[in-house]
């Protein structure tokens, strides 16, 4: 499965990048999150509750970030599991461009599920994984236009 969007935030780059490396705001913004911990500048790990389809599992993953060219540029890959429900694995190069008092956000993300989510049908989760996916950022925004 491969996503590609972009979002404007209306947020300076250096703002936007270190709320995307804050653990407290990435709890906040990522749907379904019950905790995130932070254990080193690069390795995250996350326990996440969601819904895909008629399948509601918690998945628990571990996260590696590749900042060598932050702020413009960053890359991440990691991998869950849901147990019964299945796993995934996969990673997403994100670009920050200015852009006057904004940020553009662009990303390519990729990804490969399997067990009980891979059943449902590559339609299914690439739909979920887009309404995920947008209401991340919908949150972000949110989160940063507060501050």
């Amino acid at each position: 499965m491969e996503l590609q969007d972009e979002i404007r935030i209306k947020a300076p780059r250096d703002v936007v990048y270190a709320a995307l490396n804050d653990p407290e705001i990435l709890k906040q913004c990522i749907p379904g999150c019950e905790e995130l911990t932070k254990h080193s500048d690069t390795d995250l790990e996350a326990k996440v509750t969601l819904k895909i389809g008629p399948v509601k599992a918690k998945f628990g993953g571990k996260v590696k970030l590749d900042p060598s060219k932050a702020p413009e540029r960053f890359s991440l890959h990691g991998e869950g599991s849901g147990g019964i429900a299945g796993h995934a694995r996969g990673g997403a190069d994100v670009e920050l461009i200015e852009d006057g008092d904004g940020t553009i956000l662009r990303y390519e993300a990729k990804a490969d599920v399997g067990g009980k989510i891979a059943q449902l049908g590559s339609r299914l989760i690439v739909s979920t994984s887009k309404k995920l996916a947008g209401k991340f950022f919908e949150n972000l925004a949110e989160v940063l236009s507060k501050q």
